[in-house]
Formats: C-alpha cells, sequence, structure tokens
C-alpha cells in the first residue's frame, strides 16, 4: 500500500510526525524518512525526538546526549519542516517512546510515529506497544535488506489495530549509524552519508575517535 495524506485532527490542524532514534549519529536516511513521511502523509512537521537512554541499547556505548542533540539541531536547520525536541534529555531512566507519546498528545496534537519496517516487526517487544497505537498511528517505511511491512502483522500481534498504521514505499536507503561509527574511527569520509556539517562536527569533537566504536576491535 502506497503513502496517502492523514486525516486532519478535529481542531483542523496537520498530524505532527515523530522520529525517535539514538542519533548516533544522525545521517542521511533519517532525513530522508522523514521527508517521505512528511509529503505522503500532509504532515505538518516532524519532531526528531534523541533518545536519553535508548531500552535497548543499554550494554552498548552510546555518544554523549547532547552530543548526539547538536547533531541533528544541523542535521534539519535547512528544513522548517523538521523539528528537535528535547523531551527525552531530561528524563531518567529509559526512554520509552510510550512516555513520550503520552507527553505529546497532553499537548493536543494528532501525531504519526514514524518507523522503518525493521523497527515495525520488533513493535510487540516495546514497553507497552498497544497503548503506543491507541496514542500514534504509524508511518511505516522500508528498510532495504529486510521484509517489506504489512497489516498482517498487526492483525496476528495487534488484533483490532489493523487500521492504525499506513505503510510507504520509499525511500530505501540501506544506512546504518554503526557503520558510519566504524568509519569514523577508522578515519574514513562520512561525506555524502551524513550531512557535511554533521561530519564538521564529529571531526571537531572527535565523536567515534575511541577504539570502542570499531566493530572489530582487538
Amino acid at each position: 500500500m502506497g503513502g496517502r495524506a492523514l486525516g486532519s485532527s478535529v481542531s483542523g490542524a496537520r498530524p505532527v510526525g515523530v522520529l525517535g532514534g539514538t542519533f548516533d549519529p544522525i545521517h542521511i536516511a533519517h532525513l530522508a524518512i522523514a521527508e517521505e513521511a512528511r509529503e505522503a502523509l500532509g504532515l505538518e512537521k516532524v519532531l526528531f525526538i534523541p533518545a536519553a537512554m535508548p531500552p535497548h541499547k543499554v550494554d552498548r556505548p552510546v555518544s554523549d546526549p547532547e552530543h548526539r542533540m547538536a547533531m541533528v539541531e544541523l542535521a534539519i536547520a535547512d528544513n522548517p519542516a523538521f523539528e528537535a525536541s528535547r523531551i527525552e534529555l531530561g528524563r531518567t531512566g529509559p526512554s520509552y517512546t510510550v512516555d513520550t507519546l503520552e507527553a505529546l498528545r497532553g499537548d493536543g496534537a494528532d501525531l504519526v510515529l514514524i518507523l522503518s519496517a525493521e523497527a515495525f516487526r520488533e513493535l510487540r517487544t516495546w514497553h507497552r506497544p498497544e497503548r503506543i497505537l491507541e496514542l500514534a498511528r504509524l508511518g511505516v517505511v522500508p528498510r532495504d535488506g529486510f521484509p517489506d511491512a504489512n497489516r498482517a502483522y498487526l492483525a496476528e500481534h495487534f488484533p483490532g489495530f489493523e487500521d492504525r498504521a499506513t505503510f510507504l514505499t520509499a525511500p530505501r536507503l540501506r544506512l546504518s549509524a554503526s557503520d558510519l561509527r566504524e568509519r569514523a574511527a577508522t578515519g574514513r569520509s562520512l561525506r555524502y552519508l551524513v550531512p557535511d556539517a554533521v561530519a564538521a562536527y564529529i571531526g571537531d569533537h572527535a565523536l567515534y575517535s575511541d577504539p570502542i566504536w570499531r566493530k572489530n576491535r582487538p
């Protein structure tokens, strides 16, 4: 099923997209899927929300939240429809998506959670996934190398919520933040993989120069 504009809320405002993640670093695939969702689903804006403590990465190194926020701000600076949010950075404990959506809905926003097909298929492992589906509709984008998402997954694991997702058909960019950290750690170029301002920030702060970022370190 291709993308289509989602309905407006009762107040007449267009829905707001929510794109969360570690953003370590943010890269061009993040930006491309956000723009695709914004256009295809008729979103007023897309909120980029760096996680302070990603619950699925508690056993892995993660860059300081302020560095990740700075990279997000640099990456989206030239798009007036993109906005960075610090809503999770001041929160203690794991950054659960459901808590963020609860807070955003408290402002009266009509929300669309933007997910990759990979993340969509892991939704049942998330904290309070049924409540996530109550709080926000899903805009699911494909990820190259992973099976396309469809309503059958919702029908199997979340019966009654089949109408809560719209499945987009593009873009199909295969980029991995872990691969980018490895490139930076080994001195390879990030040009054309992250925005120029983000590449400069990574270099200026030597973010991934420590051997801990190398996948196959001694």
